[in-house]
Formats: C-alpha cells, sequence, structure tokens
C-alpha cells in the first residue's frame, strides 16, 4: 500500500470519526418541543428552539444523552360518564381536555415522561372537579349553561392541581352534557310546562300592569274632558252674558232699536222658511211685507 493511499485512508476515518464525534456532540432542538439532556440517568438541562441559536446545543459526547417530550397543545378526549345533580338528576357528561407540559423536569420525574399516564391523571382530576361542579348545581342550572359557563366553573375548580405534575390545563370543554335517555321525555316535557307556567305568570302580570294604566288613563281622560267642558261652559256663558249686554246696550239706543228688532225679525223669518216648505202671513203694515213689496 503506498503512502498516497494511506494518507487517504487515514484523512477518511478520522472525517468519519469527526463526524460521530460532532453527531454525538449535538443537541438539535425543534419547534414545538423539549430536548431533555441527561447524563448518567439524571436530567442536566432542558432546551427549546428558543434557548440556542437556530435551535443548535451541546452535550458531553456518550456521557450525557438527549430525548424529546412535546411542548404543543394536547387535546385529550376523556370517556363519557355520569354524574349527579344537587338536586338528585342524573346526567351524561363528555368532555375534552386541552392541555400542555409547562415542566418538563417534572412532568418526567412524577409521571416518567409518558403521555399514557399524564391522560389517566387528567381525567382523574377532570372527573373529580367536573363531580363537584355539577353536585352544586341543579339540573336546570347545568342545561342553561352550557353555552359555556359551565366549562369556565370545570376550569376554574380543577385550577392548578395537576401543576405538580408539569401539566397545565388551558380548557376543559363539554362535547355533550344531557340527560339519560329514558328521562329525556319526562324532563323536557316538565321543563315545557314550567316555562308555561312562568309566561303566563308574565303574561298576566303585563295584563295586570296594562290594566292599571289604562284604567289610570280613562281616569285623567275623564278629569281633563270634564275640566274643559266646565271652561267651555263658562266660555259660552260669559259669551251670552256679553252677548245680552250688547243687545240691552242696542235696545236702549231708540235710534237702533228699530233697526236690529227688523235685523231680529229677518233671522226669524230665515230659520222658519228654512226648508223652502212653510207659509208666513204677514200684515200689510209689517215692515217687512213692506220690504218685499217695496212699499213705504
Amino acid at each position: 500500500m503506498n503512502k498516497a493511499l494511506k494518507k487517504t485512508i487515514t484523512a477518511v476515518i478520522v472525517i468519519f470519526l469527526a463526524f460521530i464525534l460532532f453527531h454525538a456532540a449535538t443537541v438539535i432542538t425543534r419547534p414545538g418541543e423539549y430536548r431533555i439532556v441527561r447524563q448518567f440517568g439524571r436530567i442536566v438541562r432542558v432546551d427549546t428552539s428558543d434557548s440556542h441559536p437556530y435551535g443548535l446545543g451541546f452535550k458531553i459526547p456518550f456521557i450525557q444523552s438527549d430525548t424529546s417530550i412535546s411542548s404543543k397543545l394536547m387535546l385529550y378526549d376523556l370517556a363519557a360518564s355520569d354524574v349527579m345533580t344537587s338536586d338528585k338528576k342524573s346526567m351524561i357528561s363528555d368532555c375534552f381536555v386541552l392541555w400542555r407540559i409547562e415542566d418538563p423536569v417534572k412532568f418526567i420525574q412524577k409521571l416518567s415522561g409518558s403521555q399514557q399516564n399524564a391522560e389517566s391523571r387528567i381525567s382523574s382530576n377532570v372527573y373529580n372537579a367536573l363531580k363537584n361542579v355539577i353536585s352544586s348545581l341543579t339540573q336546570e342550572e347545568v342545561i342553561s349553561g352550557r353555552d359555556g359557563e359551565l366549562a369556565d366553573l370545570l376550569t376554574e375548580k380543577l385550577g392548578t392541581n395537576l401543576s405538580s405534575y408539569g401539566i397545565h390545563v388551558e380548557k376543559i370543554e363539554t362535547k355533550m352534557l344531557d340527560l339519560p335517555d329514558e328521562n329525556k321525555d319526562a324532563v323536557y316535557t316538565r321543563m315545557i310546562s314550567e316555562r308555561n307556567n312562568i309566561a303566563a305568570s308574565f303574561k298576566a302580570q303585563g295584563e295586570q300592569k296594562a290594566q292599571e294604566i289604562k284604567n289610570g288613563t280613562d281616569e285623567q281622560t275623564t278629569i281633563i274632558l270634564a275640566q274643559a267642558q266646565k271652561t267651555a261652559d263658562t266660555t259660552i256663558a260669559e259669551g251670552e252674558a256679553k252677548y245680552m249686554s250688547i243687545l240691552s246696550k242696542v235696545y236702549n239706543d231708540e235710534s237702533k232699536a228699530d233697526f236690529y228688532s227688523f235685523v231680529r225679525q229677518l233671522d226669524a223669518m230665515k230659520v222658519t222658511l228654512k226648508n223652502g216648505e212653510n207659509t208666513i202671513v204677514l200684515d200689510k203694515d209689517s215692515p217687512i211685507a213692506k220690504l218685499f213689496y217695496g212699499m213705504e
């Protein structure tokens, strides 16, 4: 074997060993995961994609090892279970949980880094929270709280119970919270009846209030009309008094008395002849007859 070939083989071996050494010494952390670095089985550090430039870190080759645990938000679908309300009514609950690992060291130490162990712990704690919350509510309150209120109560009740395991629960949501099939018809019928009774009560109260308003309005209308009639009568009386006063003054004036007496006679005739079928007999000496016949 010549010298040049030996140098080539040596260089290849060195490069290969360098590559193996570099690979054994690097820790590559991708987004959405924790990288756990151990030395002789003991956790010495936890890397994230933000803790090192480009997610690249280093370890002591052949002495330290690394494994990964997800840091993403995960979904766990719990099995449906029976729960009892405060008024002793049975209901079926089906929930799911959104959770993540917030402390990978605790997660590994307490749950051996097992997602299955974590889900088992989550199931137990969430069921206890669900049982405690629903047992404090009536069936009607549970049904009316399905739009989000119940999920908030469950999340609040669970609190930080799982933080000792390195787990953080983002949200508990109920997919289904319903009555057992054999109870549905009876419960819904009773609820409809209760709602109808409440509606009838509100309607009766409304009608009573409307009648009170109507009675008050009628009373006010009567008072206003009476006052208006009184004012009208007073005004008419005052007008008639003024009219009589004027007539009295006119008839007391001899120069005008004959004229106004003649005008009143004409007005009386106008009223009498209104229908056009009446006949009036006048004396030839009557001022009106003289007016009709052009007599002086």
